[in-house]
This record gives C-alpha cells, sequence and structure tokens, in this order.
C-alpha cells in the first residue's frame, strides 16, 4: 500500500472537505482517505498498481479544487 499527500487549494468549509474525500474515493485503487482543512491536505492511502498520482488529481480538478503532490 502507498501513501500520498496531496496539496488541496480551494477548500472553505466542510463541506468542501466531504467533496475531495469523495472524490478522491472514487479513484479505483483509493482504500483510504484523510483530508485536513486546516492544513489543506489530504493524506491518501492506493494500491499503485490500480490509482495513479495523476487519477487521483484529476478527480479533485474535477470537482473545482486545485491539486498537487507534496
Amino acid at each position: 500500500m502507498d501513501e500520498i499527500l496531496l496539496n488541496i487549494e480551494g477548500m472553505t468549509c466542510g463541506h468542501c472537505v466531504m467533496t475531495v474525500t469523495r472524490a478522491l474515493q472514487g479513484v479505483t485503487g483509493v482504500k483510504k482517505v484523510k483530508v485536513d482543512l486546516e492544513k489543506g491536505i489530504a493524506k491518501v492511502k492506493f494500491n499503485s498498481k490500480e490509482a495513479t498520482i495523476e487519477s487521483m488529481i484529476n478527480a479533485v480538478v474535477e470537482f473545482g479544487y486545485k491539486a498537487t503532490a507534496v
């Protein structure tokens, strides 16, 4: 199991956290997501054989947020 931190820009509230969490959970291969609103990050555990960093970033961007790998 791999783990990555993503910087998430544009989150302002709990609803944003839920949206980003759901977006990341929707990526095949993502196993666990923890989003921290105050720090503006998402910690993602995933199977690198199924999920790519690019696919996770794209999922977040689709919902109007900016994501970059730390």
